[in-house]
């Protein structure tokens, strides 16, 4: 199961187009869906996110905020994942006792 990622940003913001480069990155040692999502079409979103852009969320929990480097964001993937599987292998084991 691929993660979910969502980056809200907005134009012209130099650490959004440091974290959208980090993420590009990442894709490279970690397979994920990624969505870009600018807050300043949004007035909800504005108000929430206005001085926290760029924040990184992954399967809809904030994971980064400002910064985050290709290999903290592949980590933070790849332990998901492990994690992801290694329940799903206790709940498979105790379905078959």
């Amino acid at each position: 199961m691929k993660a979910k990622l969502a980056l809200y940003t907005r134009r012209d913001c130099c650490l959004c187009d440091e974290m959208k480069a980090a993420i590009r990155q990442a894709a490279a040692a970690a397979s994920f869906d990624f969505e870009e999502i600018d807050i300043d079409t949004n007035r909800e979103l504005q108000a929430r996110f206005n001085d926290q852009v760029p924040v990184l969320f992954i399967d809809g929990r904030k994971a980064f905020k400002y910064r985050v480097t290709a290999k903290q964001l592949a980590n933070r993937i790849s332990r998901k994942r492990s994690r992801l599987f290694t329940g799903l292998a206790s709940l498979l084991g105790k379905g078959s006792s």
